[in-house]
Order: C-alpha cells, then structure tokens, then sequence
C-alpha cells in the first residue's frame, strides 16, 4: 500500500485523524465517529511496510526511538497536501500508528467557533493562560489562533516549544522561533530554561508533564513573560488541582501563591457532536479575578466554579451553562449536553429533563 498516496485520499475527505493497526482495514475518524475504509483487513507485514514509509517520508526519520521503547512522536509533511502529527507504537508485537492531520494553513477561529473573548487572550502582556480538555479536544487548534492573532499584531519574539510541532507560523510582525523537543531540544524543561535567555515576549510549551516544567513555567510567568501551555484536565477546579498535585507536599503552599499571583486564565474546550454531524466546541472560560486569587491561595478550589457561573459580567463562562446554551440553541441533543456535562444532574433539572 502507497502510505502518500492513501494519507493524501484521507486528506480529501477530511479526515481528522488515521488509524493504522493491524487486524482491521486502515481506520480513520471524522466528526468524532471511528470508521473504517474499504479494503482488505492489515497483516502486521502491511502495517509496518506502512509505518517504514511515514519514517522515510519524515526526512528519513531513524526508527531507533520507536524500535527501543515501542513508542515515537514526530511530524512531517507532505508538499501541496497537508502536515501530519504522528504517534507510531507497537501492540500486540505489531508495528501501528495514529496520524493527526493538520492543515498547512492557519484555521479561520470563526470557522472553529472560537470565541472573541478567547481570542482576546492574546492581548495580555504577561502572566500564564492554560488551555485545557481531553485528548483530541482542539486545545493545540485553539492555542495556534491565539499565537497567530499575537503573530500578526504585535512586535514580540515568540517562542514556542512543542513534541511535536504541529502548526507552522510564519514570521509577522512577530518573531516565532519553533522547537521541537528530541528534535531541536532534549526536553520541556531544558528547553524552557533556555528560552528565558533568548529574549521572548511570549512563551508557548506544548504540555506542563512534570512539577519541573510547571515550576519553571511559573517563575517564567512571574519574570513579566507571557506564558501559554495545555494540560489534560476538564474545568479550571480539576486544573488548578492539577497543576499544585504535582508537586510535594511541603512546596504546595508556595505553588498555590505563585500559581494565585500568575494565572491570568484557564480556558477548557470539549469538541462536541452536532445535530447537523459536524463537531462544535463548548468551553469553560475562568479569568483570574481577586475572588478566584484568594480561592486558589487558600487552597479552596472547589468554590471556583461558583465564582465563574455568578461572574458572566466579567466573561467567565461554566462548562455547563456553555453546554446548556448549545442544547436550546438545537445545535446539540439534550443526551449529548448531559454525556459532556460537569454536573449532569443538575443541568438536566436547569433544561427540564
């Protein structure tokens, strides 16, 4: 099988992301629906000749790291087609893949369905911002608007730290210098250490993974930077829990106030199936203000999603009342709104199921 040629098809229909494993045809997912394509099912011969020719097509890429510990992430391109994001792995002692199909062109917000007000997260000038939600909730789509819209209006030096980078930005009024860890870096924090002596405006790491790089990150955040990451958590209570569990005991008071003093935002964003089978984003929008500083600081975060449901006067918006309005707007079914609810029971009583 020609990997160009079936990542190129796979392109055309608008496909979000492709599923190589054996046992099954090649898979792909669009709309949020897992499908499979015609064809014959894939020997573990078939998957690995087409997981050699995503290397070769990545620059010749060596395979070291995936032969070694069984997992990579890399990505490449296709001229006139389309970039890709890879993650290849082994199972069941097979070779397979999961391939992120990723646009040469800046997406469009509107078309997204960004919010102004997220966007208007690129006019802070310095603190820390997170973009939160599950895997393949468009946190990194959304993040890429932002940086772009800083991009094209503002005079800054970007830098964005990734693994691996996914949207290119080319330069604006800003500078962007891109890195990608294993690639242009060892690691997140190595990487971010460094990036305080290049002289950056803005900082974007790709994922706060450990209590090291979330620690250089707020202290990156505290130097007057403006700081921009991603963590795998769904509303700003579970983030901000998050963010200060990770590190021991004795040092949480003192990330609870470096983390008050910072945070300036947490955006969380579920892709939501539409009734029309296209998907839509519902998000959470949390702006640090003096209540919410005093909650984190005194560790009662479990008080914040009241702060943001009484504080829509300020542009905070709950994951639920987001949800809610989607549901009587007839974009999405009411057992749609209650599976990605925060609090189900209470919604369904607010919608009259």
């Amino acid at each position: 099988m020609d990997a160009r040629e079936k990542l190129t098809e796979m392109v055309g229909m608008g496909i979000a992301d492709v599923f190589v494993i054996t046992g099954k045809p090649i898979s792909y997912k669009k709309c949020n629906q897992l499908y499979a394509s015609e064809g014959e099912m894939l020997l573990p011969s078939d998957t690995e000749d087409f997981v050699k020719q995503i290397y070769q097509m990545a620059d010749d890429r060596p395979m070291n790291l995936l032969i070694e510990t069984g997992d990579d992430d890399f990505s490449f391109a296709i001229k006139g087609v389309s970039r890709f994001r890879v993650n290849t792995y082994r199972q069941r002692g097979t070779l397979a893949a999961v391939i992120r199909i990723v646009s040469f062109d800046m997406p469009d917000p509107a078309d997204l369905g960004v919010l102004p007000e997220i966007l208007d997260l690129a006019d802070l000038k310095r603190g820390l911002v997170l973009m939160t939600g599950p895997a393949g909730s468009g946190k990194t789509t959304t993040l890429a608007t932002i940086i772009n819209r800083i991009n094209v209006t503002r005079n800054n030096h970007i830098i964005t730290l990734e693994n691996p980078i996914e949207f290119l930005h080319r330069h604006d009024k800003s500078l962007v210098s891109q890195r990608e860890v294993s690639i242009d870096t060892g690691s997140y924090a190595t990487a971010l250490r460094a990036a305080l002596r290049q002289s950056p405006d803005v900082i974007l790491i790709g994922e706060l993974r450990d209590a090291e790089t979330i620690s250089i990150a707020l202290t990156a955040a505290e130097t007057g930077h403006l700081v921009f990451s991603t963590l795998h958590t769904l509303g700003a209570t579970n983030t901000v829990d998050r963010l200060v569990d990770s590190f021991p005991a004795q040092q949480q008071t003192q990330v609870r106030m470096q983390l008050s003093m910072v945070l300036q935002s947490v955006v969380s964003q579920q892709l939501i199936s539409s009734m029309s089978g296209s998907t839509i984003p519902a998000f959470e929008i949390m702006h640090c203000n003096n209540a919410i500083r005093n909650l984190i600081r005194e560790g009662r975060t479990h008080q914040i999603t009241t702060v943001i449901n009484s504080s829509a006067s300020e542009g905070m918006v709950g994951m639920d009342a987001s949800l809610l309005k989607l549901y009587q707007e007839g974009q999405i079914a009411a057992n749609t709104m209650l599976t990605h609810a925060l609090a189900p029971e209470a919604l369904a009583k607010q919608a009259n199921l």
